[in-house]
């Protein structure tokens, strides 16, 4: 195509989950109720240990800022497509794509990153609990949360200029529900080798060091139960690190299923699913994964319900709906930190 003939796109169409106008309404409701859900109970999550000095501890900071980045995680997509399903528009500008892009691999690579940093918490817990304290310091713990927002900020920082400095013009059309970076160098009539080299070598970085570090750790913390004789135990011990290994399960888990399956769907179709999943749905669950089955987040909830009762009945009574206790014989110490007497006191401990 000869550069007069090019039209160069400043705005593009998201296409988003259907393009038939009659299941627009219930993928808004859908989408409108799990989005208020995961704000919601995150939020509920991040002000119950902020409002509770019991919970002023290494693994409980992680979770608060687990649920913060997926808060943040969720409102990088999920608005921008009920606005596009509410108003019937599917156009977004270049610059507000660009903006989206930077957010969703920020908050994406942060929320595997912080995954890792839990795992790092549980081992040392696990493996070293006389000195867990000592080494969970809080001056560890802010490296180990602000180092990987210096280098997430860092990839996406690079994602956007190099993406920023190409033309487009080859349609206006993105099948997706969000700015992602593929569905966009596709649409690109420049150069894309550079931004393929780098989307590689960031994919490999960011994508397999979180990992190890989770594989290693619970390795190591296998490697650790597996040695203490009794049955009861070893369930007792992994019975800490049972919330994070499921929304490990999932987080992952939904990322082999989607591109590790044989190519029977689109390239687009695995994008959207992996995407959904990982971007909101995951999200939604964790609040209820670490918090319905946790004695300690049950008890500060209960505190924030009855303080916020006292001032204020209305948010009172919605707080109380969001507060549904699980069974009474539910295990609900499940990410109760290791007693610093080690592992084998463990065996003592009643599993409430």
């Amino acid at each position: 195509m000869e550069p007069e003939n090019q039209t160069v796109v400043s705005e593009f169409l998201l296409l988003g989950l259907s393009e038939k106008p009659e299941h627009h309404a219930l993928l808004f409701g859908l989408f409108l109720s799990m989005y208020l859900i995961t704000v919601f109970g995150n939020l509920l999550i991040i002000l119950a240990i902020i409002s509770d000095s019991h919970l002023h501890t290494p693994m409980y900071f992680f979770l608060a800022n687990l649920s913060l980045i997926d808060a943040f995680f969720s409102s990088t997509t999920v608005p921008k497509m009920l606005a596009n399903l509410w108003s019937q528009s599917q156009a977004i500008p270049f610059a507000g794509c660009l903006v989206q892009m930077y957010a969703f691999h920020l908050f994406g690579t942060m929320d595997s990153f912080l995954l890792a940093m839990m795992a790092i918490d549980r081992f040392v817990a696990i493996v070293y609990p006389l000195r867990y304290l000592v080494i969970m310091s809080p001056r560890v713990c802010g490296l180990l949360v602000g180092g990987p927002w210096l280098i997430t900020n860092l990839q996406s920082l690079v994602h956007t200029c190099l993406m920023a400095q190409l033309t487009f013009c080859a349609g206006s059309e993105i099948p997706h529900f969000f700015c992602d970076l593929m569905p966009l160098l596709k649409l690109s009539c420049s150069d894309t080798h550079t931004n393929e080299l780098v989307i590689f070598a960031f994919g490999i970085l960011m994508g397999i060091s979180p990992l190890a570090c989770i594989l290693i750790s619970y390795t190591c913390i296998f490697w650790v139960v597996f040695k203490i004789p009794s049955a009861q135990g070893k369930w007792k011990a992994f019975s800490t690190c049972g919330s994070h290994l499921i929304v490990v399960s999932l987080f992952y888990g939904t990322i082999f299923a989607v591109y590790l399956q044989p190519a029977s769907l689109s390239s687009s179709q695995k994008d959207k699913a992996a995407a959904l999943m990982c971007g909101v749905v995951i999200p939604m669950l964790n609040p209820f994964i670490y918090s319905l089955r946790n004695k300690d987040i049950k008890t500060a909830l209960r505190k924030l319900l009855s303080r916020t009762t006292t001032s204020s009945p209305r948010v009172g009574q919605v707080l109380s709906t969001y507060c549904v206790l699980g069974p009474q014989g539910a295990r609900e110490n499940e990410m109760h930190a290791i007693r610093p007497q080690g592992v084998q006191s463990l065996v003592g401990d009643r599993d409430m």
